[in-house]
């Protein structure tokens, strides 16, 4: 039996959610999302909200009954309150600005790094070493910021890089005489 699983997904004020087959939408005041849901698991919607069951007793519907319930979690904490990422960006000379529809990143190389801003995230750089991400959609928030992070992560020595806000880099002893 899944703990969170058994749990309803609560739909708040203002929220409203349908279901069509494995398709499961919900609206709410920042937008629309909706995910198609795997055959193994059935969603209905009740006085509790959204309920995620299992159809049969077998492994992969146990494996994805709380999976299923937390994307649907998901949907709904998206479209009322929404998602951020923050970004700490550390080195002599490394800094974000955005312009338009692109971040453009200078992070130590020979050119700056323009990234295009996707459809449905909005990025703002607070400073110019602090960019915060935000959007609705849980999924493309995270694959943002990992994607602005890959372009230089935080080295194990002086610690310079694109870093998520608190996080924290084991630091490596440099060489000795």
């Amino acid at each position: 039996m899944s703990r969170i699983g058994k749990k309803p997904v609560a739909l708040p004020a203002g929220v409203v959610a349908s279901i069509d087959g494995k398709l499961v939408k919900v609206k709410g005041p920042k937008g629309e999302l909706s995910v198609t849901l795997v055959e193994e698991v059935d969603a209905s919607i009740d006085e509790h909200g959204i309920t995620v069951t299992p159809r049969k007793e077998m492994d992969r519907a146990a494996q994805m009954w709380g999976l299923s319930r937390t994307l649907v979690s998901n949907l709904v904490v998206g479209v009322t309150t929404g998602f951020t990422s923050k970004l700490e960006i550390l080195g002599v000379g490394y800094r974000a600005a955005v312009q338009g529809k692109t971040l453009q990143l200078q992070l130590g190389f020979s050119h700056d790094v323009n990234y295009p801003i996707p459809e449905g995230i909005s990025i703002v750089a607070e400073k110019p070493t602090l960019l915060t991400i935000s959007g609705i959609n849980k999924q493309l928030v995270g694959q943002v910021a990992a994607e602005i992070r890959s372009w230089r992560p935080p080295e194990p020595y002086k610690g310079k890089g694109v870093r998520y806000a608190g996080e924290y880099v084991r630091r490596k002893e440099g060489k000795k005489k």
